[in-house]
């Protein structure tokens, strides 16, 4: 249970790094080799609401009051004006709110290492670089992170 709140913590942190590029030449801190013990593929869901600035919304309320002013006569015309500017605005403000979802690809790769330890990254997913049990790979450790990579 302790080990899956640790995860849970960590994982927004590993997904709003900076992303790797492989072709891009990095200092590097420390590079531990091991063998992969597991390997499991998850994704991380972030739900992100729409935010508009109302324009849209300013903008029906503008439209239903035109089309409002076209009914009655006197104080009858500015109701139907007041009733389709408000009918408007409604409209615009309930069509614009929407959801976007960003779903992000990862792997949780545990490593036994040559030292016997037992280390668990979270990274995202490389097309390139697949994980299989048994696979020596090497962890390597950025500033702003942790790797890993097959051995080749």
């Amino acid at each position: 249970m302790r080990k899956f709140l640790l995860l849970l913590l960590m994982l927004p942190l590993i997904v709003t790094a900076a992303p790797y590029n492989r072709n891009e030449a990095r200092p590097v801190n420390d590079v531990v080799f091991g063998q992969v013990e597991s390997v499991r593929y998850i994704t991380q869901q972030e739900v992100i609401n729409s935010q508009r600035n109302g324009w849209e919304t300013l903008l029906g309320g503008v439209v239903g009051g035109l089309i409002g002013n076209q009914f009655g006569g006197g104080t009858g015309r500015e109701v139907a004006t007041a009733v389709g500017a408000v009918a408007g605005a409604g409209i615009a403000h309930n069509r614009q709110q929407g959801q976007t979802v960003i779903e992000y690809r990862l792997v949780e790769v545990l490593i036994k290492t040559d030292q016997g330890k037992l280390i668990d990254v979270i990274q995202d997913v490389d097309q390139t670089s697949v994980f299989n049990r048994g696979d020596n790979v090497r962890i390597l450790y950025f500033n702003d992170g942790v790797r890993v990579d097959k051995e080749f």
